[in-house]
């Protein structure tokens, strides 16, 4: 598994097939940002089936595209698809797996989870306004650590992301300006910076680039010893990114209400939530043109509810809690139907 990931973070995104594909395999794509834990949950499926998962970790954009084409079985995004637009491509919608997003840097000096920074202070690096380390709005955060005076390299996502989605609805709710200029969304005209496709680029220009800052999901940064920073949540409170920090951010996350299971995470109230919290999501069709292949999908994600947890805290995610998957079951019963209108489930 790290070999594996490694070699992600060092070459380009592509396809990346976790067992040798058959005319069998479940076929997916999207999300990077889930990409460690479903790579963990195939790997120990394959060995407890036989069945394998060829997953393209091409990022949320690309997903949406290739399961709105039938192109794939399922599609993953971080960027959860509204109510209409679900029943506009006749597609369901549920989540998977929990995580946290995290700035990452590469600062001489500065150990992981040293240093404090607000969205309002990101935010103005990613507008361009503070270009160097040792700026004072940095500097006021951190006053016991010796930060230099490099330049700030700005590193964002070139494709279409969820984890973009993420970092920019965080920081356009905590930084008005960056809300106004650059706004929320899974691909937006970003001010200044370099580009990274994939969590896996964008680790790589991180640690590429001295000066640098970036985010990506928690689970990238701890494999790859990339220095993270704390982040000021909307209590108030410095946090550090970690399974009950993630808990506690969707503790208050209200499922039923939501089209799609649709919730977003990002700055919720409470004294230990970390404030970059994300659900990745998985989409399919209603209408099962390959009712074979749909059941195997399903039956993945179920084995994995019942069986993955340990992998994904291993791997630093948050599995759902026993409600939700409850919820998810019912709705697949509801909603995934062969073409004669038989339940797939």
């Amino acid at each position: 598994m790290k070999q594996l990931f490694t070699s992600l973070v060092i070459g380009a995104t592509a396809a990346v097939a976790f067992s040798t594909a058959s005319a069998a395999d479940m076929t997916g794509a999207g999300a990077t940002f889930p990409y460690p834990i479903y790579a963990k949950w195939a790997e120990s499926y394959k060995a407890a089936t036989g069945n394998g998962l060829n997953y393209q970790s091409v990022g949320s954009g690309a997903g949406i595209k290739q399961i709105k084409a039938k192109t794939v079985d399922f599609g993953a995004t971080d960027s959860p698809l509204k109510g209409d637009e679900l029943e506009a491509e006749g597609l369901t919608q549920f989540p998977a797996i929990m995580g946290g997003v995290v700035a990452v840097v590469n600062l001489d000096g500065v150990a992981p989870g040293a240093m404090k920074l607000t969205g309002q202070v990101i935010g103005d690096i990613y507008l361009g306004k503070i270009t160097k380390w040792n700026a004072a709005e940095i500097v006021a955060l951190n006053p016991g650590l010796k930060l230099p005076a490099d330049e700030i390299t700005v590193v964002h996502r070139a494709d279409g992301s969820g984890t973009s989605f993420l970092w920019t609805d965080y920081l356009s709710k905590t930084n008005a300006e960056f809300k106004t200029k650059v706004g929320a969304g899974t691909a937006v005209k970003w001010v200044v910076g370099v580009g990274g496709k994939g969590n896996e680029g964008v680790a790589a220009n991180v640690q590429r680039i001295k000066g640098a800052i970036g985010y990506v999901e928690w689970a990238f940064a701890k494999k790859n010893k990339i220095a993270h920073t704390q982040l000021k949540n909307k209590d108030g409170q410095f946090v550090q990114p970690d399974d009950d920090n993630f808990k506690a951010a969707a503790a208050n996350a209200e499922w039923t209400k939501t089209p799609g299971f649709g919730v977003v995470l990002t700055d919720q109230a409470g004294k230990a939530s970390w404030p970059i919290t994300g659900v990745s999501f998985i989409l399919m069709h209603k209408t099962q043109a390959d009712a074979a292949k749909g059941k195997e999908v399903v039956k993945f994600f179920d084995w994995a509810f019942k069986n993955g947890g340990a992998a994904a805290a291993e791997l630093d995610y948050v599995p759902l809690p026993a409600s939700v998957v409850k919820l998810v079951q019912d709705s697949w019963k509801a909603n995934l139907k062969d073409a004669s209108g038989k339940a797939v489930y």
